[in-house]
């Protein structure tokens, strides 16, 4: 096995083994673009380590336990200090220990000394995806200038796969999937200038912007949000520099004389930008190069060495558009305020909250803030997170737009303003205070909201707000955490609206048989009916697709009390899951109905879905049971199925006779089970490719029956966002409609009300219309 491949041979393909860091290091090659040359270790490495050291499936089973322990900060650390404690204990296997060295040392020398200086950087499987950034999670280690510091900082970087802060993280995004972790070895960049790109503005979600933030000597220290960088918003269609604020930088991070990374100061009083006009125009035209090569927003790292070069050094998706978008809307919908404006800052995160000052110099503080009040401090980083989640919004003394702390606090929704210099002495602990984020005002008092009299712009630049397409485009949603903020936008609806995380939170990490059998049904029924209730009232007449619970057999058994009722399955993927099921286990089936009609008592838009189903006579006795239930007097109810096992291209005719009347492709599920590849996969990631001809066929056919037979249709996944000839096909196959992540709702409008046109304009031509080049 190879446990080490060069960056060349690297592309989003790979994700599933290099991670996310080490996957668009590999696509920016690709796109031409200047990238310091290094190579990933592989997630394999990782497990292979763990394997030979004996305690990869003690790993997988204490974090199952960390995850359940989020919440209880005490459990929490003692766990994660005790799976640290395992990969540090086991290291690296020596045959994995070989291969690194050896890709380390054709690196060669750095230019003008003997030893090969390199970063070190986590690429953990899920890490810098279009879902989670996980911002500074993990560890990254800088100036590393020898083979034994090199293994040692991967070792560490294993480590930090399990620190609290990165379960936390993985807890709040449902990322419940054995951790692997990749790592991402690159030439250092001893760099004179350094800093971040965004391709649309992180904080108010604006298309036509690009941010550039920029420091003297590495990166880190904006990334870290030690210091305030100086902040450059450029125009996206001539890269003319709309606007230049210049930051606060006390010291600088350079590599010291014992080759390690150490802080130098930095003089003040500085009137000029760090950088000219020519460098933050071709640094913008490099980022917009990167994003028209992924087809969406990018947030990039850059670094520029002492001869003037500039470098990429890093990219990922832009994860929170949509949630600073809704915060927007929030933000529009205003307050009236007749306090004095005691601070400004530079608008990290949008929204409004009102608050008591808690000021706290550490994360080890954090069981001091009080939930609800403002969290003041010097500066944050991810270590914060359990606090920033509790806060109602953020201050912060130092830190720029793009710094871990901002994008942790815009995807979860908390309003935040950093880079004030002077908030924690300027302000004092338990005064009530409110914090604009889209401002970047604090203010005295709380301020009184008062009715949003205009619709606020959403994500979308203006010259896209009017777009209408005849194609519906829904969202997928897992939670009602930021149910309020999506259903303020324009989207048609929700068409995929996951059970699982709502499942567990209502049975409190509980199987659900354990519930049952503890007599506490009800309890569950009455949580589940709220949180569907406040999903789908935002929403308003736009429907709201509840797909029933897909947990499968291993994941079950990850539950409290799940032994006792779970059996052990070889290939739980396609095994004991879906509406097969709920056949066998109706009274767990029957509890979720009975949730799904007690909300739908007040939100009618709610609709019901069946997954993984497979034959015709399970399906059957599932809508049976639905009739059985008090859904079953509901009108006005819509029955859908997904379509993710092949037999579906053969069955669908007599599932819309049974009583279906939508389906909606579920392409991973689907991909895999027509090509025979786990989706979960690493050693097998090359094959599974939803683009392929044999599951585009399949796709037609289904589409092709649903409209043949009357019933809608429509598919979940990010690939009409991201891939505008898959847009395009399904708009000509006929679909109904698209559902993706709430951040991918402006992409996947555009692509598709191209791809509507361009049949529109096809039908003309060949109605008769004269051909305009032939005409010429």
């Amino acid at each position: 096995m190879t446990y080490v491949l060069p960056f060349a041979e690297l592309g989003l393909e790979q994700v599933l083994l290099v991670g996310g860091k080490g996957a668009n290091l590999g696509e920016l090659v690709s796109a031409g673009l200047p990238v310091p040359d290094g190579f990933a270790m592989t997630a394999d490495a990782f497990a292979a380590s763990m394997d030979d050291g004996g305690v990869r499936a003690e790993l997988l089973a204490t974090h199952r336990e960390a995850l359940a322990a989020v919440g209880d900060d005490a459990r929490l650390a003692d766990l994660s200090r005790r799976m640290a404690e395992m990969v540090t204990k086991v290291g690296i296997t020596p045959r994995v220990a070989d291969e690194v060295t050896a890709a380390y040392r054709t690196l060669g020398p750095a230019p003008g000394g003997s030893e090969i200086n390199v970063a070190v950087r986590s690429s953990a499987i899920g890490e810098d995806g279009k879902d989670a950034s996980f911002a500074g999670m993990n560890a990254t280690f800088t100036n590393v200038g020898t083979e034994e510091e090199l293994l040692a900082a991967v070792v560490r970087c294993w480590a930090s796969l399990f620190s609290p802060r990165v379960i936390s993280y993985r807890a709040d995004k449902g990322l419940d999937s054995e951790p692997l972790m990749a790592v991402v070895v690159q030439r250092m960049v001893s760099s004179v200038t350094a800093g971040i790109v965004f391709t649309a503005d992180p904080v108010t979600g604006n298309l036509d912007i690009v941010v550039v933030e920029a420091v003297a000597g590495l990166g880190e220290a904006v990334v870290s949000g030690a210091v305030t960088p100086d902040t450059f918003r450029v125009s996206r269609t001539d890269c003319s520099i709309l606007e230049t604020s210049l930051g606060n930088q006390e010291f600088r991070i350079v590599r010291g004389s014992d080759g390690h990374d150490t802080r130098e100061p930095v003089p003040s009083g500085r009137t000029t930008p760090i950088i000219d006009t020519t460098t933050v125009q071709t640094i913008a035209r490099m980022a917009l190069r990167a994003e028209r090569h992924y087809g969406r927003p990018q947030d990039m790292e850059w670094a520029i060495d002492a001869q003037g070069r500039i470098w990429i050094v890093q990219s990922r998706p832009i994860t929170t558009l949509q949630s600073t978008s809704a915060a927007a809307t929030d933000t529009a919908a205003a307050t009236e305020s007749s306090g004095s404006v005691l601070l400004h800052g530079l608008a990290a995160a949008p929204g409004i909250a009102s608050g008591a000052v808690r000021i706290l110099h550490s994360p080890h503080d954090g069981h001091e803030l009080v939930d609800g009040e403002v969290l003041v401090a010097p500066m944050t980083d991810p270590d914060w997170l359990p606090t920033i989640r509790r806060a109602s919004a953020v201050v912060t003394d130092r830190g720029g737009i793009t710094c871990h702390a901002a994008i942790v606090a815009r995807e979860v929704g908390v309003p935040c303003i950093v880079g004030t210099r002077t908030g924690t002495t300027d302000l004092v602990e338990g005064m009530m205070v409110t914090v604009d984020g889209g401002s970047g005002e604090v203010t005295s008092g709380v301020a009184a909201r008062r009715p949003a009299t205009t619709v606020a712009a959403s994500s979308a630049p203006a010259s896209h707000a009017d777009v209408v397409t005849a194609t519906k485009i829904y969202v997928n949603l897992a939670s009602a955490e930021h149910a309020a903020e999506v259903g303020a936008t324009d989207v048609d609806g929700v068409g995929l609206l996951r059970a699982e995380f709502m499942l567990a939170e209502a049975l409190s990490g509980r199987h659900p048989r354990a519930v049952i059998a503890a007599g506490e049904s009800e309890a569950f029924v009455a949580a589940m009916a709220d949180t569907l209730a406040r999903i789908a009232g935002p929403f308003g007449t736009r429907p709201v697709v509840y797909r029933t619970t897909d947990l499968r057999s291993n994941e079950f058994r990850g539950l409290e009390g799940g032994e006792q009722f779970e059996p052990e399955e070889r290939n739980p993927m396609i095994g004991f899951r879906g509406c097969y099921r709920y056949v066998r286990e109706p009274e767990v089936f029957r509890l979720e109905l009975e949730a799904l009609a007690k909300a739908r008592e007040a939100h009618p838009n709610l609709h019901v879905m069946l997954p993984f189903v497979r034959t015709r006579w399970e399906l059957e006795r599932c809508l049976e049971l639905i009739d059985e239930s008090p859904l079953g007097t509901h009108r006005g109810l819509h029955r859908w199925v997904m379509a993710e096992v092949p037999s579906v291209l053969y069955w669908l005719p007599d599932y819309v006779d049974a009583g279906i009347d939508g389906v909606s492709i579920g392409s991973n599920d689907l991909t895999q089970l027509i090509l025979g590849v786990d989706r979960d996969s690493e050693s097998c990631a090359e094959l599974f490719d939803g683009s392929d001809p044999a599951v585009l066929d399949a796709i037609s056919t289904i589409i092709s029956t649903a409209r043949r037979c009357g019933i809608t249709s429509s598919l979940c996944g990010q690939a009409p966002s991201t891939n505008p000839a898959f847009a395009e096909h399904l708009v000509k196959m006929g679909i109904t409609s698209v559902s993706v992540n709430p951040d991918a709702v402006a992409a996947t409008r555009m692509h598709v009300a191209r791809a509507e046109r361009r049949l529109l304009v096809d039908a003309a031509l060949g109605s008769g219309h004269c051909d305009p080049v032939a005409r010429g």
